[in-house]
């Protein structure tokens, strides 16, 4: 059985960094983008199997990204967790209402951060 794809978009080094390190290490291919553009370039290049989406980017924020997935056909039924300092209940329901499967307020814990994708991507394929 292939590694799950996951594609980390944050604009935070460290944040992107601390996730890859952790997911490659629980069993993940994972790649990374720095902004939305890049993210969507990535999506392109080669599918995820879920993407992990900060809100807060330059260029092209995290809403903008869910929405032109959502409106792809091709990218429509990935996956993605928002993962971000943006924990206002109106933030939160923008994230669901434009189609995120989860959404989790900076700081996080990488272990359950972790379960989140699992239970996510067990959700997907069994869609």
């Amino acid at each position: 059985m292939s590694r799950s794809r996951i594609l980390v978009v944050d604009d935070e080094v460290d944040i992107s960094t601390v996730l890859s390190v952790t997911l490659r290490r629980a069993g993940f291919d994972v790649r990374t983008a720095s902004d939305g553009i890049e993210a969507i370039e990535a999506i392109r290049q080669e599918l995820p199997d879920l993407v992990i989406l900060d809100v807060m980017m330059p260029v092209m924020d995290g809403y903008e990204v869910l929405r032109a997935m959502k409106a792809d056909p091709v990218t429509k039924s990935i996956p993605v967790i928002m993962l971000t300092a943006r924990g206002l209940e109106q933030d939160i329901l923008k994230g669901f209402d434009n189609g995120a499967v989860d959404y989790v307020v900076k700081p996080f814990s990488v272990t359950e951060l972790a379960a989140r994708i699992k239970t996510n991507l067990v959700r997907a394929k069994t869609a």
